[in-house]
């Protein structure tokens, strides 16, 4: 005997109403192997952070600069970051990219496969670190104040095994002053592989001059390669540069760090009152670099009430692709351009513009 029509239709509600169900726990429960990224949290470098301090929350300047004599600094000079939402379920993935604020992208982009999400954050925070020595040596050496450019590391079967130590000040390498890891490797490049080059150094307070047989750069044949890795750092002992940022890592808050540094010790804001943001790596010869995410930060820049973005140049074509209604994008290559073009907006003149 046939089934009745209403059976066989109360079989196919059921039948639905089951697959339904099915996908609804799929997609409230399975997670994606993507990630959302959106506009991020914004941090004021001319002003304070809450930082947890032996079990008690503190509030500290974001920059903090001692033992000198500083200027008042106030305003906005915001960094901008990108926030980062993992563990998504199928609907939640779908619900941030519908909404025009988040970009979906796998996970393995943020969380590479083959390193934890904690040796991630531990990375993060390591860059956050050079960013922070980079943008206080870009400062000082914008500002003329002294600083040096040490050894780092010494390869253990490198050149300069035995002749440099870690601590070393680099003065002048084949008698050309030397102040940065780019100058420094401009000048040894430059060496014939086997040539024995004199390096003046400062070992100790003590000057003095080694001599290293340079070796084959191992990317290039023809360049000479010594061997060391190298850092520029403050050479000033009674000035002290300290950072709170929080939990923050990654490179690219350094060209604003950089410039609250040198806002604090300048007359006069560098803001002249506008509402600033922004975000950049920062080399210690002042060059600033592109990032990551830059309309999520231009967005997250102009929900805090900035008016005035600097933009890493490279950055541009991408950030006018999503330019926020209200925000003036200026281009910036260097330190120097950055204070330059601050200094324009003030005085009611054209800055570079993405």
């Amino acid at each position: 005997m046939s089934s009745s029509p209403r059976l066989r239709r109360i079989a196919t509600v059921a039948v639905s109403v089951f697959v339904l169900l099915a996908l609804l726990v799929v997609g409230n429960q399975v997670r994606v192997p993507y990630v959302a990224l959106g506009p991020g949290p914004t941090l004021n470098t001319l002003g304070t952070a809450k930082v947890e301090d032996d079990g008690e929350v503190v509030e500290r300047r974001v920059v903090q600069i001692d033992g000198v004599p500083t200027e008042p600094a106030d305003g906005h000079l915001d960094l901008t970051t990108v926030s980062v939402h993992d563990g998504l379920t199928l609907f939640s993935a779908l619900g941030k990219w519908m909404s025009g604020t988040y970009s979906v992208t796998p996970r393995d982009e943020v969380y590479p496969p083959d390193r934890t999400t904690e040796e991630v954050r531990q990375e993060n925070t390591a860059q956050m670190v050079g960013s922070e020595e980079n943008a206080t040596a870009a400062a000082l050496r914008y500002l003329d104040r002294p600083t040096a450019l040490r050894v780092a590391g010494v390869e253990p079967d490198g050149p300069a095994k035995g002749v440099l130590q870690v601590g070393d000040e680099v003065v002048r390498i084949a008698g050309v002053e030397v102040e940065t890891v780019k100058q420094m490797r401009e000048v040894v490049s430059k060496e014939a592989p086997g040539t024995e080059v004199p390096i003046e150094i400062v070992r100790q307070g003590a000057p003095q001059t080694v001599t290293v047989t340079v070796a084959q750069h191992p990317a290039d044949e023809e360049n000479g390669f010594l061997g060391v890795t190298a850092h520029v750092v403050n050479a000033d002992p009674s000035l002290k540069v300290t950072y709170t940022v929080g939990d923050i890592g990654g490179p690219s808050a350094g060209m604003m760090l950089a410039l609250a540094v040198i806002d604090q010790l300048t007359p006069g804001a560098l803001t002249h009152g506008e509402f600033v943001a922004g975000t950049g790596t920062i080399d210690p010869d002042g060059e600033v670099g592109p990032i990551g995410g830059i309309t999520h930060k231009t967005r997250a820049a102009r929900d805090a009430g900035a008016k005035v973005f600097l933009v890493p140049a490279r950055n541009c074509a991408e950030a006018v692709s999503e330019r926020p209604d209200g925000l003036e994008l200026v281009k910036v290559e260097s330190l120097d351009g950055a204070v330059d073009a601050l200094d324009a907006i003030g005085a009611g003149k054209p800055a570079p513009t993405c």
